[in-house]
């Protein structure tokens, strides 16, 4: 079995942004980094996917974002229908604390864990090792 092939940053901060993807490329467990500014701007990149070596094996997601947050990111996703098995593993990567928000994160069968910002090196490593993809 292989690691994950791609990731997917989906967090309105830049400077987030920047850092999480230099770690990521610094690290060289993915071959691939996709980044989104919020949930909309994602939903519509992934819905213009045409096969499932496009899609990302595992997505960052921010909750607190403009335009469309995280919450409503996974209410599309799981309306989408992409005509494809491949579903990726999510994370929350998030700033937020509260138990709400894990609790939220709960509920949905496609998140896979909740991680605490920032993200290192160590966090890339357990999620590369939880997500063996053939």
């Amino acid at each position: 079995m292989n690691a994950p092939k791609s990731i997917c940053i989906i967090d309105d901060d830049p400077i987030y942004q920047l850092i999480t993807k230099k770690i990521i490329e610094k690290s060289q467990l993915f071959s691939q980094i996709l980044s989104y500014k919020n949930g909309k701007v994602a939903i519509d990149s992934l819905k213009a996917i045409q096969s499932a070596e496009e899609f990302p094996d595992v997505i960052l997601l921010d909750i607190d974002m403009p335009e469309m947050d995280g919450w409503a990111f996974m209410n599309e996703l799981q309306r989408m229908d992409f005509g494809f098995e491949k579903k990726p593993a999510i994370y929350i990567a998030s700033s937020s604390i509260a138990n709400e928000d894990r609790e939220k994160a709960n509920s949905f069968p496609e998140i896979v864990g909740y991680l605490c910002k920032p993200i290192d090196r160590d966090i890339l490593e357990r999620i590369h090792l939880e997500n063996p993809k053939d």
